[in-house]
């Protein structure tokens, strides 16, 4: 989720299923915008896993390119004991772990040398 688009939401879910709108992103793993897989949910018939997030984050054109050239993010492989297993607010140090990085050991302020 994020600050644009509040009243807009997705389904990261497993599997590929039948819903409306949905984006393969791997074999595992999908995305889906749409009214169906919230019913499915409800109903006991949705994926066996799914995080449900309301709004998202918005670049302008190129700039997340850009950001990933500079170093600005961290990526990590897709770890669904990660995605699915553990609690949100533990899931980024989780992610980070997978590439070996301590979050705990990073400074959360810049300095000049």
């Amino acid at each position: 989720g994020g600050p644009v688009h509040p009243e807009r939401g997705f389904v990261l879910h497993d599997g590929r299923g039948e819903w409306d709108s949905s984006l393969a992103i791997s074999d595992d793993l999908a995305v889906t915008t749409s009214r169906d897989i919230l019913e499915a949910m409800a109903r006991g018939k949705g994926p066996k896993h799914a995080t449900v997030a309301l709004g998202c984050a918005g670049w302008g054109a190129g700039q997340l390119e850009y950001e990933l050239i500079e170093n600005s993010w961290l990526t990590a492989p897709v770890a669904a004991d990660v995605l699915y297993g553990l609690p949100l607010e533990a899931r980024w140090q989780a992610a980070a772990g997978l590439i070996g990085v301590d979050m705990a050991r990073i400074a959360d302020y810049a300095g000049h040398a």
